[in-house]
């Protein structure tokens, strides 16, 4: 495994780190430090979470010591509500690296003659000096302005306020209340000129889209530094404020690995070149009934088998119902779910916007140390608000299990009211995925029947033929398709399509059988034949060898019988006869 030798940006001096997650990425690297942020929004849109985070992280992670002025509740009662983040807030209280000022006008204050404040500046230097605090939140000031008779006053103090954090060198956050649908109109008629005086303006918004709890950050203004100026979306979790960002430059590059994971079905690794890669996102899309879940279950139990903590997120069921419906097609869940390397996790227990929903799965997941991770259905993402925030969820969700190495499967629903065409997911994110499987129904013959294909396979070769999709309780299969006429054949049509191919071959295997044997009678007689017609072409030369050597030897038996003849009868010498040569 390797990444590109990108060094991660260097701190900036200038700027006071949060340490809260996606903000220092927005502002390119913290607060401006030394200067004052005004934090604006309405109820219950993190106001006071932000600002206590950025002292807790500022005391823990850059030993800056913070004082939290609190205008609106008791020291007390934000220190209690803080609890349930687990920031620790007592044990820094006590190694005096935060402090609390209760600084709340009492419920029947009357108000008499001049009032200014300059008695809370006073406590609050000296504060400041016993702590040597480098960080302060002046939480809703907008409280104590409302003592004030005029705008004038008002005004007047505030610059008061501004004055004395920028005589002191301190990083500040003044908080102020703001309408949820009118900020602007509110800080205007309030503290409008607050956005001009100060270096950086923070606006939260918390609203409802579509019956969905929508949260948003936005920085207004940010003096001398280069900031994201687009809304994100944030999320108040467990462990506090997070915004919600995605990769940023400068950020190291996701680690590839070129290792390969099994899907959990032979032939599906085989059409792929070996399986998923490990750390890819794979998309599974399809409509109801096409064996999504079936496929993302086969990949959560070969991770099980190779010993991978793996976490199955189910949007449609509980996890006892998981377990039994993948059982009944050889999917055998139950005894990972036992030994622990499997969770189950039924989304209908989370309730929220899509973020929230990120929020969670990222937290279960970092819980459970998984390395894989099924999210069956992703598609449900788009219901819990609009589309647009739906499909940055997902997109970060796939740059998260990215980041981390996870292996992650989606499922994805189309519309079964839609053209059984192979088309994109709600969320658009078929663009995003390494892999892209899509499964479909193809109704012929009285039946219907599943198909699979790969659409894309990011950085390996795969198989560009459509698959028949069997399901059994010996598990999942995957069979050829034929084509007649230019028409796929699945189910019973490919069955006596199969059976008529085979009934074929064994015919034709019979007859060259038949053929074969009549080949080699047809041999065995020509190899007789010819056989005799050497033995009878032997004879002939012996008979005719015998004849030349008869004639000559009979020649020579009537040469020599002349002779014998010619010296008994005493012959002469026979004579040349005349004119002979």
């Amino acid at each position: 495994m390797k990444h590109a030798p990108v060094s991660p940006p260097q701190p900036d001096a200038s700027k006071a780190r949060s340490g809260i997650t996606g903000l220092d990425e927005m502002t390119g690297g913290g607060l401006p430090r030394g200067r004052t942020t005004l934090l604006a929004g309405g109820p219950g849109s993190g106001k006071t979470v932000v600002s206590l985070q950025f002292l807790v992280n500022g005391a823990r992670e850059c030993d800056e010591p913070g004082i939290f002025v609190a205008f609106e509740e008791s020291a007390q009662r934000i220190a209690a509500n803080a609890q349930g983040f687990g920031w620790g807030i007592d044990e820094l209280q006590k190694n005096n690296q935060l402090c609390f000022l209760d600084a709340q006008p009492a419920p029947d204050l009357v108000l008499s003659g001049s009032f200014d404040l300059s008695g809370m500046l006073a406590v609050l230097d000296g504060q400041v000096k016993a702590l040597k605090a480098k960080r302060v939140v002046v939480d809703a000031l907008d409280i104590v302005l409302a003592l004030l008779p005029d705008p004038m006053s008002k005004r007047r103090e505030i610059y008061r306020l501004h004055d004395w954090l920028l005589a002191n060198g301190l990083t500040a956050i003044i908080t102020a209340k703001a309408g949820g649908d009118a900020t602007g109109a509110m800080l205007e008629q309030t503290l409008g000129f607050m956005q001009f005086m100060v270096d950086c303006s923070i606006l939260l918004n918390h609203g409802v889209v579509l019956g969905v709890s929508q949260r948003n950050i936005r920085i207004q203004k940010y003096r001398g530094a280069v900031f994201d100026e687009n809304e994100s979306p944030f999320l108040i979790s467990k462990k506090g404020f997070e915004v919600a960002v995605a990769r940023t430059l400068g950020r190291l590059d996701t680690l590839v690995s070129s290792e390969r994971v099994s899907s959990g079905v032979e032939r599906l690794d085989t059409m792929l070149g070996g399986g998923y890669y490990r750390g890819a996102s794979v998309l599974i899309t399809g409509f109801p009934g096409t064996a999504k879940t079936t496929l993302s279950g086969a990949f959560a139990e070969a991770a099980c088998q190779r010993g991978e903590r793996t976490m199955f997120v189910s949007f449609d069921s509980d996890g006892s119902e998981v377990v039994r419906n993948l059982n009944s097609v050889g999917i055998r869940l139950a005894p990972y779910l036992e030994s622990g390397v499997l969770r189950i996790i039924s989304a209908r227990t989370i309730t929220g916007s899509a973020e929230t929903y990120l929020g969670r799965i990222k937290a279960l997941a970092e819980e459970h140390e998984a390395r894989c991770l099924v999210i069956d259905p992703v598609s449900t993402l788009s219901k819990s608000g609009n589309e647009l925030t739906a499909h940055n969820v997902a997109e970060r969700l796939i740059d998260w299990s990215k980041g981390a190495g996870t292996t992650l499967v989606c499922t994805s629903l189309l519309d079964e009211m839609a053209t059984q065409s192979e088309g994109g997911s709600p969320l658009q994110i078929s663009t995003l995925a390494d892999t892209w499987i899509h499964l479909n129904y193809l109704v012929q013959g009285g039946e219907r029947n599943r198909g699979m294909s790969i659409i894309k396979s990011r950085g390996t070769s795969h198989s560009n033929q459509v698959r028949e999709l069997i399901l059994s309780d010996k598990g999942v299969t995957l069979a050829d398709t034929y084509t007649a006429g230019g028409e796929v054949l699945m189910g019973t049509m490919r069955w006596e399509k199969e059976s008529a191919e085979r009934v074929a071959a064994e015919v034709a295997e019979a007859a060259a059988r038949l053929k074969k044997v009549r080949l080699d009678a047809e041999e065995a007689e020509l190899e007789v034949r010819v056989k005799s017609l050497q033995a009878e072409l032997i004879a002939k030369q012996a008979e005719k060898i015998l004849l030349a050597s008869t004639t000559e030897g009979r020649a020579r038996e009537l040469t020599r019988g002349r002779s014998e003849m010619a010296e008994l009868r005493g012959a002469d010498a026979a004579h040349p006869r005349p004119g002979a040569a």
